[in-house]
Formats: C-alpha cells, structure tokens, sequence
C-alpha cells in the first residue's frame, strides 16, 4: 500500500490550508428565513469548513486564505475564525467603501429544513472581496516555501466564485505540487454559482484543468458528472443508496484511469429519505483498492450543512496522520455523522467522540 507521503511537520508552519469564502451565515434555529425576526450568526464556507475541522477536532494546524472587507461584519468573521482555531494571517484585507459597491463580505442565510421540508440555503455573496482575487494576488512561493504546509484543499465553491478565482485555483494547485504538498479537492458542484461563468461546460473546463494537479479527489455521483464528464450507470442523481455501489466503482475506476495523478477518490453515499432522516455512507478508492466506512441507515439529521467538509477533514486527517485508507474513510464518515447534529456549518466534535463511533460506540449518555 502506498503511503500519502507528506513534508516533514517539523519544516512547516502549517499541517493544512485551505483556501476559499468565508460566509457570515445567519441561521433561523428552528423557524424559517422568510418569517423569522432572529437569527443566529455562525462562519462557514466549503473550503474553510475542512480547515476548521482539520484544527478544532483533529488538533492540526492550518490556516485560510481568504479576502475580507474591513468593516464590522469583516470583524465579525475573523473573530469566528479565531474561535475555531484557524491561522488568519494568510486574510487579505479589502477597504470598505462605505456601501460595498467594489467590494462586500457574504452572507448566506440558510435554515435547517425538517421532515418533508428540505433545508434551503439563500446566498448573497456576488462582488464579495475572495470572488476578485486573481493570479499573483497570492504568494504561494512564500506560503508553500517560506511558511509551508504539508497539505492544501481548496474546491470547485472557490473556483465557480468568478473567472478569475478559477484561473487563482489552477495557479494554486499547481504551485502546492511544486512545493510537494499534497493537494486534495472537492468538486462541490453549484449550479448556481457556474452559471453565472459559462455554466457546465465552463465547470468541465475548469475541473479538468484543475484535475492534473490533485492528489485526493472528493466528489459526490453530481460532481463526477457536472464537472468531469463522468457517468454513474443506473443511478438516480437525486437518491444514491448502497445498491449503486458498483456503478460507483466502475465510475470511480474510469476517473483513475483518466487521472492516473489521484492517489485516492472519495466520495459519500446520501439517501435522503426526508430533511431529519438520511442513510449515510462513504467509499474510498486508494492505491487501487476501494475501502467502504459504516453504513449508517435511517441517521437523524439536526443540520445537514457541512456533513460533506466534515466527511473531507476526517478523510484528510487519516490519510495525512493515520496513513491509513480504511481509518480515513470511516473517521470522514463518522465525523460528518457527528457535525450533522449540530448546528452551523462547522464540527462541533471532538476527536474522542469520532474515535467512539469509529469504534462502534452507541449513543448512550456519558456520565
């Protein structure tokens, strides 16, 4: 077995960045978006989740690269970010006009969604200050040489922001395998988002642009399709349960074919039988040999966002640390069990807890 070699921890000042949207999320609790008169403010965004994973319950060090607005709501959100232990001194600061016409911080205005009532999410994130970063706004020889890192995730949510944030994804990754730091990626296809830049097409162009350079790619059965091209025989793009599995391997071993370059695939299996009840599952396919974490029918869901980035720092973090491919994936399944019942976006776990339902631990009161 193939190990994920990575740089030596003592050399680095970083075991993980990420680079992506920080969000100022304002959650409804138990009401809805269109009739609450309260919220409750929380940061999140794809990319940055898998950093504040990485650090709050696995204990690493990582860092964001990110843009914000100076002005109070800028604050606010580094303020969360200092709460979840993530390094903020890779934040490029934007000035405040007054009024966010060059320039404003997103908000993202999600609510839980319960039974038959899906979760719904309404963004407002357009002209933010991270959809205007370009190539060489960013020094990656000196983030990746002078600081370093032993690892790099950023997604297909960053690189959909604008054309310029694409063209900044592909500089990225390729600058981190230059400095050997592995890259992971996650697809997270938004329609929403690529439409506005060329729609599925220039999501295929830009993904595969990307693709060379990736070590871990992350995707669900939409991502394979939307953004590289590839099909699962037989499977309903709105419902995936165990049943797919082998249309799942055969997909995941045309993708390897296609990018020899992946040294593992991972992607989690969702049946969503209603908001508060989903089956939950998780494959992993690493130096040719495909791994399955515990299959969790019937998992009660409190909020769902996030469920993925977790999944995604559980798998970094035993790919990374435990060097183990049958750990990683059962640690990123059982870790975004856990931050789904919680509220916000990001992991309220600790790795105690991951680590006894890893170990088939049940649900029992701890006294």
């Amino acid at each position: 077995m193939e190990r994920m070699k990575t740089r030596q921890k003592a050399n680095t000042q970083f075991d993980s960045i990420s680079m992506g949207e920080v969000m100022l999320r304002l959650d409804p609790g138990e009401g809805r978006i269109k009739t609450t008169r309260r919220f409750q403010a929380w940061e999140g965004g794809g990319e940055y989740n898998v950093a504040r994973g990485l650090r709050r319950c696995f204990g690493l060090r990582t860092g964001v690269v990110t843009s914000l607005v100076r002005n109070e709501v800028g604050s606010l959100l580094e303020d969360l970010i200092f709460q979840g232990g993530v390094d903020s001194q890779l934040i490029q600061w934007r000035e405040d006009d007054g009024i966010g016409r060059s320039a404003r911080n997103g908000l993202n205005f999600t609510e839980r969604g319960f039974g038959m009532r899906a979760a719904k999410g309404c963004s407002d994130r357009a002209h933010t200050a991270v959809s205007q970063l370009k190539v060489g706004d960013v020094d990656w020889d000196h983030i990746f040489g002078t600081l370093g890192s032993r690892w790099f995730h950023t997604g297909g949510i960053f690189a959909a922001l604008s054309e310029s944030t694409a063209e900044l994804t592909i500089e990225a990754c390729q600058k981190a395998q230059e400095h050997d730091v592995r890259v992971s990626y996650d697809l997270n296809y938004r329609p929403s988002l690529w439409n506005a830049i060329g729609g599925k097409a220039k999501a295929q162009e830009v993904n595969r642009a990307i693709a060379p350079y990736v070590d871990v790619m992350i995707g669900n059965e939409e991502d394979f399709t939307a953004c590289l091209g590839f099909e699962v025989e037989g499977v309903d793009s709105e419902n995936v349960t165990g049943l797919e599995l082998d249309s799942f391997k055969h997909m995941i071993k045309q993708v390897v074919e296609t990018y020899p370059n992946f040294k593992a695939v991972a992607t989690t299996l969702r049946d969503v039988v209603t908001a508060s009840i989903n089956d939950w599952g998780a494959i992993l396919w690493h130096d040719g040999e495909f791994y399955e974490a515990t299959h969790r029918p019937a998992l009660e869901i409190y909020d769902r966002v996030g469920g993925g980035d977790s999944f995604a720092s559980g798998l970094i973090y035993g790919l990374m640390e435990l060097q183990d491919p049958a750990k990683a994936v059962e640690y990123g399944a059982a870790h975004g069990a856990l931050a789904m019942t919680t509220a916000g976006d990001t992991t309220m776990a600790s790795l105690a807890e991951v680590e006894k339902l890893v170990g088939g631990g049940s649900a029992r009161v701890d006294r």
